[in-house]
């Protein structure tokens, strides 16, 4: 997997062994940034100098997507302690320490919030059903600012239902993979 855009394009994150993770791939995350990129979902690209909030974190591939595209800051939520292990190696890698910050958290129950995100990824495991109980919990705990830009990866034919205080956007299939575009405080 590599960084597609930005001051880190090209560079390599670590991706896990087996089958505990489930990076999005390339191309996929590639779209969504394209999507992110061109202001349609907002007044200009939405990862610019956003404070984001990268969440069932895995890899830490949006995150660091968005910090290499500019945004200002990154909280990392992840339970896994091997997960929370690849996150650090690939935050260290590409020289984001400052920029970054990682929460051994449950996503569903999170702590309150040391800051408000403009702009949050959610890559929950597939058919779990934990974006809706995540997405409550994070409102909840403050994590969201008023009117973010929320994206939730899940699996294309999986079901959703849409939390309180949440508006859809849009959706988009990729293969096996769908994105669900949310804006924070309008339902």
């Amino acid at each position: 997997m590599r960084i597609i855009a930005g001051r880190h394009k090209g560079r390599r994150i670590e991706a896990p062994e087996g089958k505990e993770l489930r990076p999005t791939g390339e191309r996929a995350r590639e779209a969504l940034f394209d999507i992110l990129a061109h202001g349609r979902l907002s007044d200009g690209p939405a990862f610019e100098d956003a404070q984001v909030l990268d969440v069932f974190a895995g890899t830490s591939a949006f995150g660091l997507e968005a910090l290499s595209r500019g945004a200002r800051f990154v909280t990392f939520i992840e339970k896994d302690r091997a997960a929370r292990a690849l996150l650090e190696r690939n935050i260290a890698a590409m020289g984001e320490k400052e920029h970054a910050a990682i929460l051994s958290a449950d996503a569903t129950r999170p702590p309150r919030a040391s800051t408000v995100s403009t702009l949050a990824f959610l890559d929950p495991p597939y058919r779990e059903g934990l974006a809706a109980p995540a997405l409550a919990g994070l409102a909840k705990a403050g994590w969201l600012a008023e009117g973010a830009l929320v994206i939730i990866e899940m699996a294309a034919r999986e079901e959703f239902e849409l939390p309180e205080g949440f508006a859809l956007i849009e959706e988009r299939r990729y293969g096996a993979a769908r994105f669900v575009f949310l804006r924070y405080g309008q339902s």
